[in-house]
């Protein structure tokens, strides 16, 4: 990856209509796999009732049978997966926009690897499960800051340098993770399940959890989608047009950083929707960040509830699993469509 890769393509003009529909749509896409995800399962609720138990919850009322399966077992893990989901959508797009490189990830720059440790030396430890995610989740900003002290040049942070010091610290991070895990080998099963990604151990104390990070860190990437826009026309002419890009370039990394390790600390590495979800938006819906970041919110959360609920009826039981199997063809397609 380098700075002279194919970089994102600014937005074609699209029809002022085309934006609330193409929301309608992606949100009806999203209720659908709600409804799919919180009803489907060892006992199967049918959507009608699926519907009539949220109902019944958000209104207050008395739960009883299937709405405490509803809202007190499957609600909060579908819930976690649409948080995650959307994260990572948002995380990635921002990513590729802000490297202006098609095959960057939320992943980049060492979050995954950071995290895999914290929650590897915890495990292998016998630390308690609380603290599981709190170790996941210094491990992921500590891997962060590393990269970012690495490849700063000055005051500037060349996007060449960003990537190459996010492999060396991800590598090297991975193989400390590799040793501890063989020092602990009766728990490697439990380490495995956090590095495949798990929504199994998701309840409402863990939304919330994660909710601030999400939250916080796609939000400033919202607001940064016009700022992201104007990058895509090149750096001398962004300047030229006011954007301070080194500081654009470290907001995004910071709030990606963020919400992915908020994610990846509670939930595990869920591979491949950070990169898969963005192409598929900016195929389908165009390439302007306004309208790319917000969809890949809805897309991002609907992959991985659908994922996650494929992975709890079938015997591929990691959510991680189904992301990988889905995004690795799409990722050696989109080699071949980006080659020189």
């Amino acid at each position: 990856m380098n700075s002279s890769s194919k970089a994102v393509a600014p937005a074609a003009p699209r029809p002022q209509l085309a934006l609330p529909l193409q929301v309608a749509g992606l949100a009806l896409l999203l209720l659908a796999a709600v409804v799919l995800g919180t009803g489907l399962g060892s006992v199967t609720v049918p959507p009608a009732e699926v519907l009539g138990a949220l109902w019944r919850g958000l209104a207050g009322q008395e739960l009883a049978g299937n709405d405490v399966i509803v809202w007190q077992i499957r609600l909060p893990r579908v819930v976690m997966g649409l948080l995650v989901g959307a994260g990572l959508g948002v995380c990635g797009g921002a990513f590729q926009g802000v490297f202006r490189n098609p095959l960057a990830d939320p992943y980049l720059l060492g979050v995954a690897s950071g995290g895999a440790l914290g929650a590897t030396a915890m495990i292998v430890g016998g630390g308690p499960r609380p603290l599981i995610p709190a170790a996941a989740l210094l491990g992921a900003l500590a891997a962060v800051s590393v990269t970012l002290l690495l490849a700063r040049e000055g005051r500037r942070l060349p996007p060449t340098r960003l990537v190459l010091a996010g492999v060396v610290v991800g590598s090297v991070l991975s193989a400390l993770s590799t040793a501890l895990l063989l020092r602990g080998e009766d728990r490697a099963r439990e380490v495995l399940a956090y590095t495949l990604g798990d929504l199994g151990f998701s309840g409402w104390r863990e939304v919330a959890a994660v909710l601030p990070y999400v939250f916080v860190g796609a939000g400033a990437l919202l607001l940064l989608a016009r700022a992201l826009d104007t990058l895509q026309l090149g750096e001398l002419t962004a300047r030229s047009l006011g954007v301070p890009v080194e500081r654009l370039r470290l907001l995004v990394i910071g709030a990606a950083s963020v919400a992915t390790a908020g994610a990846v600390a509670y939930v595990g590495i869920i591979g491949f929707v950070g990169l898969l979800v963005p192409h598929v938006v900016r195929l389908a819906f165009g390439a302007g960040h306004r309208t790319l970041l917000p969809l890949s919110a809805l897309l991002g959360g609907t992959l991985v509830v659908l994922a996650d609920l494929l992975a709890r009826t079938t015997p591929l039981s990691q959510v991680g699993i189904v992301t990988t199997l889905l995004g690795g063809p799409f990722f050696l397609w989109l080699l071949r469509r980006t080659r020189d």
